[in-house]
């Protein structure tokens, strides 16, 4: 990635964003999908339940970021929404140790879910075992499920209730495109609120 001058040049990434984006919007699939679960969430809030999300990595920060938007503030001033990311230091270390950190997510959703719930996984590979057993612990919980994935969708492709797989080659390409879905998500959360 170089300009004129040999040099990397930022707008050629943003660019490169873009394209990915355009992908997006042109898979009917996708935007299908990202219509469906908006309507999952509102109606869930509106039912009064909650939302639960979990991701590694950068998606944990993408997970924590959408939860707070819910129990803080977005665009318009209202009551806070019951939204919780697994991202307790605490319980992720303790789990991990005690019992693998394949277990830390499933162990989470086990105590904090109820029946229509919905839990959101991020993964951009969709392979992460702890985000399979996440999955798991949710159906057996009767918790409605949501993936966020890229690439082929992985592993987690076909697991849940809704899936929204972004294109793109590298996982801050698909974390991009995650982090507008989040986004649109707590939009129609809000849009939504009271039916």
């Amino acid at each position: 990635m170089s300009g004129a001058s040999g040099k990397f040049d930022p707008i050629r990434s943003v660019r490169e964003a873009h394209g990915v984006l355009g992908e997006f919007l042109n898979d009917a699939r996708a935007c299908a999908a990202t219509r469906a679960l908006a309507g999952e969430l509102s109606a869930a809030i509106n039912a009064g339940r909650k939302v639960l999300i979990c991701g590694n990595g950068g998606s944990s920060c993408d997970a924590m970021h959408f939860a707070e938007e819910l129990t803080g503030r977005f665009r318009s001033d209202r009551a806070p929404l019951p939204a919780i990311a697994c991202a307790d230091v605490g319980h992720i270390t303790c789990t991990a140790n005690d019992y693998g950190f394949d277990e830390v997510f499933a162990r989470w959703v086990r105590a904090l879910g109820s029946p229509g719930d919905v839990l959101i996984v991020l993964s951009t590979s969709g392979n992460s075992a702890n985000i399979l057993r996440a999955i798991d612990a949710a159906k057996s919980k009767g918790v409605r499920t949501a993936a966020l994935l890229g690439k082929d969708g992985g592993a987690a492709r076909g697991r849940c209730d809704h899936e929204v797989i972004a294109p793109g080659a590298t996982s801050d390409r698909i974390q991009e495109i995650h982090m507008l879905v989040l986004h649109t998500m707590v939009e129609a959360i809000e849009a939504g609120l009271g039916g």
